[in-house]
């Protein structure tokens, strides 16, 4: 089905793995273009309520592949408008919850990959890079959103204007991350977040996720309000009536999604 991606489903997860690991998975014309078929193919799958993207071998994605473009005269903003700013808008518009499970290096646009993603895991020798000043380059890939919100504003500077390798630990200890676990571990351990969050009420899930990635933009009283307006629609579903009576019932809630 796909050139650049491995794609499967197991449990309700749909797991993207970006596979051209000789180039570190790095971002070419196909990738983009497959990337975004996968991840629509998942969000409207119903049956999927959970995704996560990996990479195959010994890195996330190294960003853009540079070797694919040296030499070539384009414009960057299009490629930007028309490759990543999609993936980064699905992946911020979607009711799913997506992981983003790094086995080695995340770099440029891999960073930012990861970084729009809702819950990322790490293995312990994974590495974070902000890389785009290291070729001359400003941000992209929503990398900017992201940065600042997960760890600050003086941070975020030294990170994309240094463009240095951040570690795995430190990233979870800067709130970059949410989990660093052994490197023999990492498929496990991003099997089983993405099971739990799969067994979640996924219109619940759909709600949080919304007023979370907008509570930036948001007065109190905004927030106050669209908590109020959520929370009617969510005590409105057959979960709600499920997960109540599960609770009197001393059971885990089977959750279906209406």
């Amino acid at each position: 089905m796909y050139e650049t991606l491995l794609y499967e489903v197991k449990e309700s997860v749909a797991y993207i793995t970006l596979n051209r690991p000789d180039r570190y998975n790095a971002f070419n014309q196909a990738m983009s273009v497959e990337l975004l078929k996968a991840l629509r193919e998942a969000r409207k799958d119903k049956s999927i309520r959970a995704l996560v993207l990996r990479g195959a071998g010994r890195a996330f994605c190294s960003g853009q592949d540079l070797k694919d473009i040296a030499g070539i005269e384009r414009s960057l903003g299009e490629s930007v408008e028309k490759r990543y700013n999609p993936l980064v808008t699905l992946l911020h518009e979607m009711e799913k919850p997506v992981i983003a499970s790094v086995n080695g290096v995340a770099a440029g646009a891999g960073a930012g990959l990861a970084l729009a993603c809702d819950y990322i895991i790490a293995a312990r020798s994974a590495s974070f890079v902000i890389a785009f000043v290291n070729v001359g380059l400003s941000l992209d890939t929503a990398t900017s959103f992201h940065l600042v919100r997960t760890v600050g504003l003086k941070r975020a500077f030294a990170l994309a204007t240094l463009g240095d390798r951040l570690p795995a630990e430190t990233a979870l200890q800067w709130g970059l991350i949410n989990e660093v676990v052994e490197d023999e571990k990492l498929e496990e351990a991003t099997h089983a977040i993405a099971t739990r969050l799969a067994a979640q009420a996924p219109r619940a899930i759909a709600l949080i996720k919304k007023l979370l990635l907008r509570s930036f933009e948001r007065s109190y009283e905004e927030a106050l309000k669209y908590e109020l307006y959520y929370q009617e629609i969510a005590g409105r579903t057959k979960d709600y009536k499920e997960g109540v009576q599960a609770f009197v019932e001393k059971r885990k809630p089977q959750f279906v999604g209406e």
